[in-house]
């Protein structure tokens, strides 16, 4: 059956508007995720706009074997592992500065200070941790996913993926530890 032009314009707008759905939806999560990976918040977008136009090129492809969002999550991590494999990356001289997104509160601006210090403390020593230990911290902590769903995003068994997230705690621990020792001392 032959579709004619208003029926295909019809189709079109609905999949523009399905994609600005998920864009206003996911991007931002998606983004934050992908600087966990890069740690650069341009490269996080770039890497973010590739994820979903490869999705809109390919969501046909999607067997709704897991959730929407763990495919988008999951051509993101793919995106960021391809990203950090590649040549222009390895040639990059890593920075220092990280950005740490703080929800906004109606407290002292002593306490907010205190707060974002806390924020950027524990930020800088979750991006330290090697990838495969920081993603199970922001999975389950940030984008609160279960240990079901990361399993299954990430294709690890779900007894690593617990491993992971103890060990990554205890690595947390460990620096927070030793940072207020350290402070005190």
């Amino acid at each position: 059956m032959v579709k004619n032009r208003d029926s295909l314009y019809l189709e079109r707008a609905y999949e523009e508007q399905r994609f600005t759905v998920l864009l206003d939806e996911y991007g931002e999560k998606l983004t934050r995720l992908a600087y966990t990976y890069v740690k650069d918040w341009g490269k996080a977008e770039d890497i973010v706009q590739d994820t979903f136009i490869s999705f809109y090129e390919k969501q046909h492809q999607f067997r709704g074997e897991c959730s929407l969002k763990n495919w988008l999550f999951k051509l993101t991590i793919n995106r960021c592992k391809d990203y950090l494999k590649s040549s222009a990356y390895k040639r990059l001289i890593f920075g220092t500065i990280l950005e740490k997104w703080i929800p906004t509160t109606n407290t002292s601006p002593e306490l907010k200070l205190i707060t974002k210090n806390e924020y950027e403390q524990l930020a800088t020593h979750i991006m330290n941790l090697p990838i495969k230990y920081r993603e199970c911290i922001i999975f389950y902590y940030q984008e609160e996913l279960s240990i079901a769903e990361m399993s299954q995003m990430l294709q690890e068994k779900e007894s690593t993926i617990k491993t992971r997230l103890h060990r990554a705690r205890e690595m947390l621990k460990k620096e927070m530890v030793a940072e207020e020792r350290d402070s005190n001392g």
